[in-house]
């Protein structure tokens, strides 16, 4: 098949989610096209079946605002014609599936049109009156839906009126690239002493990731059991975690990794993964975690109880719980029997539920569906 990607290139689950499938597809020799205004982040190596095209906005003087959607969809056009395209997928609704819907007008019968919605393009965008007409008619023009988590389906039915083939299929990991390896990570570079306990949040910082709780559930565990917290990622509330670190004096066991590109090795040497999130429409980050056998101590909201298996590969708390939150990671890092036992649960998870071929094959079966309707 020839299949054209539409996602955003940056940090981030959909673009994640994306780059990855879309490797994934071009391993089994399908013929992947990368349609977005920059090259996404995880596109490392060369790939004889993926091609990556750029869109370029001009910022002509008329324009307060670069019309990028228009761009975005005369190049999805430009490429599908050119290249053959049968399959246009957008990632992240607002503004990718609008943009899909226009090419396909344009293109015809040429190719069938899938949206995969990951969170906040229904949880936001649906109560964004500005929004949430254009962007539910849009992916109501749609061949297929696909949602990343049950519990993103269902807000997503009951926020909008939703018409075409509606489909469930979680996010995945590599469990082969993610997986425990000491080798890559040593505690002693980032300073932790032996036998401390390593923690770890990776996130974009945004308000719904509760950095406030992340730094107030560190504090309460070392004051129990003596421990580092690594901080990786950026975004607006990482000054947030710069005030509360020195605000707690914890300056000298808060490391500020910033952006990383291969979380592997980080996690390879963490004892304990924090997600006390607002609201997660699935936890990709917690499944990373989970399959380099770290724990997850995390909120029980939106798709993460899909994931992490309260009381056996993590432990889960009503949002702002903090006091749980610590009692559970310190009961975690005090039992190394109850560690190992967590650690091993949480890698059997990870391959047995969310691997990255199985749930890849969803994609094509859904694919290859659409395109027996031509």
């Amino acid at each position: 098949m020839k299949i054209g990607m539409v996602c955003y290139p940056s940090y981030g689950g959909s673009g994640v989610v994306a780059t990855e499938l879309g490797i994934h597809l071009a391993n089994l020799g399908h013929e992947v096209h990368f349609i977005t205004y920059d090259k996404p982040f995880r596109l490392t190596e060369f790939h004889e079946n993926i091609f990556f095209h750029e869109v370029d906005v001009s910022n002509y003087p008329v324009f307060k605002y670069p019309p990028y959607i228009l761009a975005l969809a005369n190049k999805i056009y430009e490429v599908a014609r050119r290249e053959g395209l049968q399959i246009l997928h957008a990632h992240y609704a607002v503004p990718h599936t609008m943009a899909v819907h226009m090419a396909a007008q344009m293109l015809g019968d040429q190719v069938r049109t899938v949206t995969t919605l990951h969170g906040t393009d229904v949880t936001i965008m649906a109560e964004d009156q500005s929004l949430r007409d254009v962007t539910e008619f849009s992916i109501n023009q749609m061949d297929a839906l696909t949602a990343v988590s049950e519990d993103l389906k269902q807000v997503a039915l009951k926020s909008l009126t939703i018409i075409p083939p509606f489909h469930m299929i979680h996010n995945f990991v590599n469990t082969a690239q993610y997986r425990k390896m000491p080798a890559l990570c040593s505690r002693a570079r980032l300073k932790v002493p032996e036998g401390q306990k390593v923690l770890i949040h990776i996130s974009n910082f945004r308000t719904v990731k509760r950095i406030q709780d992340v730094m107030e559930i560190f504090r309460g565990v070392n004051a129990e059991c003596p421990a580092h917290l690594m901080l990786v990622g950026d975004g607006p509330e990482i000054r947030t975690a710069y005030e509360l670190t020195d605000r707690f004096n914890l300056r000298d066991r808060v490391h500020f990794m910033g952006k990383q590109d291969n979380v592997v090795a980080l996690l390879s040497c963490s004892d304990l993964f924090l997600l006390p999130s607002e609201k997660e429409s699935f936890g990709l980050a917690a499944l990373e975690a989970m399959a380099c056998e770290v724990p997850v101590i995390a909120s029980i909201t939106g798709g993460i109880p899909e994931v992490v298996e309260d009381g056996v590969s993590g432990a889960l708390s009503d949002v702002g719980d903090t006091a749980k939150m610590i009692a559970d990671a310190v009961a975690i890092l005090s039992s190394p029997e109850r560690h190992r036992a967590m650690a091993s649960a949480a890698r059997h998870r990870a391959t047995s539920a969310f691997e990255e071929q199985t749930i890849a094959a969803q994609y094509v079966a859904l694919y290859e569906s659409l395109l027996s309707q031509v």
